[in-house]
């Protein structure tokens, strides 16, 4: 029997990057998708797997990845990010734009692209890697709460729309992930990144990765809709016990 395919978005670095190790090491033949591929072809080169140029900001790019990939049975759309943390009445409406356009607009377009090769595949899989800001305010983060509650709205309402076919949606709600994230959101300043994480040991990227690969080796009647996964020491998005 041929392996089964794995897609995964944002796989240069961080999570994507991590999935795309644990998706290859369970048996998975991997796909990788990102903007930088001088980044992204040794993670290929290191999985035997596949790297292909994706902006999911693109629809032009989306549909020349799609194109590329003659079959899929696992789509992890893991491309996204913040820019930013300023208050509603500050905020630069380019931010808002990039991240409603990487988290929203991305995800419907990578899933729209890759739908019928999934339904073909007879069993189907759709990870979507949201966020617990997807599911709580705090200030400085409307731009990007806003944008993971409409992801987590588009997510949802597929696995409502696609009952009874041969897909699973599975959201992966993380809490604090040590990734490029916070350095991304505040321009490359890791002072200021670093300090998001002080006092408390976050997630990394391997852990979220595993408990997207044990979702997607699942027998194909269960489907696991939702998984929360923040450190012990955090309670939600504005709580956490720091030393």
């Amino acid at each position: 029997m041929s392996k089964r395919t794995a897609v995964i978005t944002g796989a240069s670095a961080g999570i994507g990057a991590a999935t795309a190790r644990a998706l290859a090491k369970a048996g998975f033949d991997v796909v990788l998708g990102a903007r930088r591929l001088d980044r992204l072809q040794p993670v290929a080169d290191e999985l035997a797997g596949t790297a292909h140029v994706l902006d999911v900001t693109d629809p032009g790019s989306v549909a020349s990845f799609a194109d590329q990939i003659p079959a899929c049975h696992v789509l992890v759309n893991n491309a996204g990010g913040a820019r930013g943390l300023e208050r509603v009445e500050e905020a630069d409406e380019e931010h808002w734009r990039w991240m409603w356009e990487a988290n929203v607009l991305g995800t419907l377009r990578t899933t729209k692209a890759l739908l019928p090769k999934l339904r073909a595949s007879g069993d189907g899989h759709v990870v979507t890697v949201t966020s617990i800001a997807g599911y709580q305010v705090y200030d400085g983060g409307a731009g990007y709460t806003s944008a993971k509650h409409a992801q987590s709205a588009l997510h949802r309402t597929l696995r409502s729309e696609h009952l009874g076919e041969p897909i699973r949606f599975t959201e992966i709600v993380p809490g604090l992930v040590e990734t490029e994230f916070s350095v991304n959101r505040f321009g490359g300043d890791a002072e200021r990144a670093k300090n998001v994480y002080r006092g408390l040991q976050p997630l990394t990227a391997e852990d979220v990765a595993e408990v997207i690969a044990f979702a997607a080796t699942r027998p194909a009647h269960v489907n696991l809709d939702q998984i929360v996964l923040k450190p012990r020491a955090q309670y939600d998005a504005v709580r956490s016990h720091r030393e």
